[in-house]
């Protein structure tokens, strides 16, 4: 399959170019106008165009370039732009790994829609389905859902697929990565095979390019910033220090910082309930979300965070790509993720949308070799410090036998079918290990 490459830019050009030149319609114009938003990031520039027009596109761009708006906008306007049938059938499917961010793109639409007549809803796992199919029932233009929850209820025949005219498959890399590849393949014997088909991907792996030409025709191939890197205006940082002083180092940071906002990640669930029970212990308040939480807990856990009355989320990488705080401040590895694109991910939360942000990252010895594979995905040293009273000691001697820490291999198809500054900005889990075997949990 060949693709059609259009024109790269650097995350830092300067664009010029406004909505109102890209052919969206009055309606649209207006409802980006009431968000405040008056110049599209690269991303939007490229391919609301190209979607307009009708074409596949297979499209990269880093967390918080604003590509959820880059598919949303041109799909509701072609939606928009057709006779709504009496009963209306789900004639846009959205599909995307976790809850949070089939939530989060929900929210995006439903903004985006407000002065046009177009019904949409959320489907996902771990709330009961009644009001969900009742929702369904009444009929839907634009349907967001979580592979496991969609299938479910299409086996039920509570849901038809038939009708749909528009799939955006949304952070595929990390559909690929959570093991939902067969579900991918399921949902396109479901719906017709003349579509449009856009996939989006905060990362460009060959696995991508492989699985999109399986079902993309002719597809515009864009990248608005090179693969595998990081938005310019977050200032990293790391920390070299011992592993059973980080608890004490986070809260210290956190409270002679005055942090009112930080994100803080955990390679386990159960890392992240200590931690922050610790953290409440100590006066700040903190709450968990992860994969174990119920689906109410998650979602109250990340309002409070929202509306400030919760200063630290603590979280496993199931938030990584579903929290979207546009100021969102500092974001904290209080231990890297043992997949390098996953660093990638956890600190584009931060530094959205031309905002400046702060991540750090707490390094134990034990994690040296988690740091060099970053720092070779990114093709650049982070910058490091050291925080007094807190000096790392001396490594402890290597073992030559030594092996390799666990599930540190990349990730790949899960089926072959200092100082204490800490404020200062210079620019201011589990997963299954087979498909077959993959209990559907979202």
């Amino acid at each position: 399959m060949e693709f059609i490459i259009i024109y790269k830019l650097p995350f830092h050009k300067t664009i010029y170019m406004s909505f109102d030149s890209l052919g969206l319609s009055d309606p649209l114009l207006k409802a980006i106008a009431k968000k405040g938003y008056t110049t599209p990031s690269p991303i939007q520039e490229k391919c609301i165009p190209i979607v307009l027009q009708g074409k596949d596109v297979l499209a990269s761009a880093q967390t918080g370039t604003g590509k959820t708006a880059g598919f949303t906008l041109p799909l509701l306007q072609i939606l928009a732009g057709a006779q709504t049938p009496n009963k209306r059938p789900i004639r846009a499917l959205i599909i995307t790994p976790t809850r949070e961010l089939a939530a989060q793109i929900l929210e995006n639409v439903r903004e985006y829609s407000i002065f046009l007549k177009i019904k949409s809803t959320v489907i996902f796992g771990g709330v009961k389905q009644s009001p969900q199919v009742n929702t369904l029932r009444n009929g839907v233009d634009i349907l967001i859902a979580t592979p496991g929850r969609l299938l479910d209820l299409q086996d039920q025949g509570l849901l038809s697929l038939r009708d749909v005219e528009i799939l955006v498959l949304d952070e595929a890399d990390r559909m690929l990565d959570m093991g939902f590849l067969r579900d991918i393949k399921k949902v396109l014997t479901l719906v017709p095979a003349k579509r449009q088909t856009l996939l989006f991907s905060a990362t460009f792996s060959k696995d991508i390019k492989k699985l999109a030409g399986g079902f993309l025709t002719n597809p515009v191939l864009v990248e608005a910033t090179p693969e595998n890197t990081t938005a310019e205006k977050v200032n990293q940082k790391i920390y070299h220090v011992d592993k059973v002083k980080k608890r004490a180092i986070i809260i210290q940071m956190i409270k002679e910082g005055d942090w009112q906002q930080t994100l803080v990640f955990t390679r386990t669930k159960h890392g992240a309930n200590k931690l922050c029970e610790k953290m409440q212990k100590s006066g700040i308040t903190a709450a968990a979300i992860h994969g174990n939480k119920t689906q109410g807990a998650r979602t109250k856990a990340l309002a409070g965070f929202k509306a400030g009355e919760i200063r630290v989320l603590v979280a496993t990488d199931i938030a990584a790509r579903g929290i979207d705080i546009p100021l969102l401040p500092h974001v904290v590895n209080f231990e890297l993720p043992n997949v390098p694109e996953d660093y990638v991910h956890r600190i584009g939360r931060t530094g959205r949308a031309g905002a400046n942000g702060i991540a750090i990252s707490l390094v134990s010895h034990d994690e040296a070799v988690y740091l060099r594979d970053i720092e070779k995905l990114l093709k650049q040293k982070i910058p490091t410090g050291i925080i007094e009273g807190f000096e790392q000691g001396e490594a402890p001697a290597e073992d030559p036998n030594a092996k390799r820490p666990q599930n540190h291999s990349p990730r790949k198809p899960r089926n072959k079918n200092g100082g204490g500054n800490w404020n200062r900005n210079k620019n201011s889990g589990n997963r299954s290990n087979s498909n077959s075997n993959r209990r559907r949990s979202d």
